[in-house]
């Protein structure tokens, strides 16, 4: 037990002394996220990628913006399973989206791409078809902003 202990203590003055930072306890990361100002195309699921975006990011909306990022999404859908009757029994839903972080005050903007693949199941019920069809979706948008946040935080932590 004791040499256990021991081990913990000398592994993290290791850690601690090797300049090691991680990337969430960087305060100007953590800050310059929440002043990230969000614009999605005006459709269904650019809005709820801006959603998913502003609570990622944690916006304050009451701070000025030091940054704008602009998404551009492309989705495609694709039929997966037949019935006998031809018709799809689950959809593969992949949404593309580009995005640009400009700062505020000017300077060189920095851009990337993520790509997400959700699937969904149909049903007969056109409002059951039509709900996963949106939850495919949600989720698509959710995980798009989770790897849009990783980019951003990256993108910052290096200048």
């Amino acid at each position: 037990m004791r040499i256990a202990a021991a081990f913990a203590v000398l592994a993290s003055l290791a850690l601690s002394a090797c300049g090691f930072t991680p990337m969430y306890a960087e305060p100007a990361v953590g800050s310059s996220l929440r002043r990230i100002a969000v614009t999605t195309q005006d459709d269904r699921l650019g809005y709820r990628l801006r959603e998913q975006l502003e609570d990622a990011l944690a916006w304050d909306r009451s701070a000025t913006p030091l940054y704008r990022l602009t998404t551009q999404v492309e989705q495609s859908r694709r039929s997966l399973g037949r019935r006998i009757d031809d018709t799809a029994t689950r959809y593969e839903l992949t949404v593309k989206a580009s995005w640009t972080l400009t700062p505020a005050a000017g300077g060189t903007p920095i851009g990337g791409t993520e790509t997400v693949t959700t699937t969904y199941a149909t049903a007969d019920q056109p409002y059951a078809a039509i709900a996963a069809q949106q939850d495919g979706e949600e989720r698509a948008a959710s995980e798009l902003a989770r790897l849009i946040r990783l980019d951003l935080m990256q993108a910052l932590s290096n200048q």
